[in-house]
């Protein structure tokens, strides 16, 4: 029991200012080993420098792009799947700055929780270092927050903040995308980010064993499917930006393919997509037969598939196809650009649906 006068202390609210020290210093060589030209990767400043002339641009401009891993920590948490979740961090935020076409440049990550575990932060970081080395951006800074009763015991949350750069005028608007244009979708590697609260919806309505080997494949336990990392794609489509060989990107993420498209459409431009144009993942199957989930839900929750979406001219298609399948992308034509209203068409056998320029879906067939 506490006597009457004696002293408190930060430590005995729950915050270890020691334990804080040591995770920096452990998460140095991290941070170091994203190095990169225009970069300072040491940590412990109140700020991390960045020169984009040392990084070769004249006159760039600085795109910015900041995101969460959100409810795919739960499993993470609770399946001790730490060293993965940094690479969505990453992820969700380079793949938003290659399809305004810039390349990322720099990034810091924010780590919060009610109390400091160093092994499962040094873990999560390390997944952030990774991330950071495969989308070729240095990882300058953070922030590391342990604040007791915030957080339930184990608990913690991501956010990522990343600035990219692109020289003036070489900016990906939307506006080159045009009528007659091919879209042409790259795998994703999993359910990515997104959609995570409908599948932890699902495991636990269907008592799903996350610990056993997958149904749908039995060499790997369900966990690890479902813990897949996003995909990075900066590094196959940096290149073809740079040349000019791609009119419009769209990262799929929240909303599908279905919300997602549309946004890169300058007005009298219409994508239409055959749903039938590539098999769906096995896992993507099993989501939708346990949550006899509709494909017009589909197409607006998951990436059923496709996890980056591009606009090339016609006469540019194969060639773009070739050198991203060399870069180790798996390439699938999806669809087109026709004339009309924009938006996004999704049809295929089980149906037609529709997204407006005011997001409403509409479903036939």
């Amino acid at each position: 029991m506490r006597g009457k006068n004696s002293p408190y202390t930060y430590e005995q609210a729950g915050v270890s200012i020691a334990e804080g020290n040591a995770l920096v210093k452990a998460i140095g060589p991290l941070a170091k080993a994203t190095a990169r030209p225009g970069a300072t990767s040491e940590l412990g400043g109140f700020g991390g420098f960045f020169d984009p002339k040392a990084a070769g641009y004249e006159d760039p401009l600085l795109v910015a792009a900041n995101d969460g891993v959100g409810t795919k920590l739960k499993l993470a948490i609770e399946h001790d799947r730490h060293d993965s979740v940094g690479i969505d961090l990453v992820a969700m935020c380079v793949n938003d700055l290659i399809v305004q076409g810039a390349e990322p440049l720099f990034f810091l990550d924010y780590f919060a929780t009610g109390k400091l575990d160093n092994g499962v932060a040094e873990r999560v970081v390390a997944g952030i270092a990774d991330g950071c080395k495969q989308a070729g951006c240095a990882l300058i800074g953070g922030e590391t927050a342990e604040m007791p009763g915030m957080y339930a015991d184990g608990d913690y949350d991501l956010a990522g903040f990343c600035v990219g750069a692109v020289e003036r005028g070489e900016q990906l608007t939307g506006e080159r995308v045009a009528p007659g244009d091919v879209l042409l979708g790259l795998a994703s590697s999993g359910v990515h980010s997104n959609g995570y609260s409908l599948v932890r919806r699902l495991a636990e309505d269907f008592g799903w064993k996350l610990d056993r080997p997958a149904v749908f494949d039995q060499d790997r336990l369900l966990i690890d499917a479902l813990i897949e990392p996003t995909r990075i794609y900066v590094a196959s489509l940096l290149p073809l930006v740079r040349e000019g060989l791609i009119n419009g990107l769209a990262h799929i993420t929240g909303g599908g393919l279905l919300e997602n498209i549309p946004r890169i459409l300058p007005e009298g431009a219409h994508a239409m997509v055959n749903a039938d144009a590539w098999d769906q993942p096995r896992l993507m199957a099993f989501l939708q037969a346990q949550g006899n989930i509709e494909p017009a839900e589909m197409a607006r929750t998951f990436n059923c598939g496709v996890g980056m979406v591009l606009a090339v001219g016609a006469d540019e298609a194969a060639d773009v196809t070739e050198r991203l399948e060399e870069a180790g992308e798996t390439v699938v034509q999806v669809g087109e650009i026709a004339g009309g209203p924009r938006g996004c068409t999704v049809t295929g056998s089980a149906g037609t649906w529709s997204a407006k320029t005011d997001w409403e879906a509409t479903h036939s067939g």
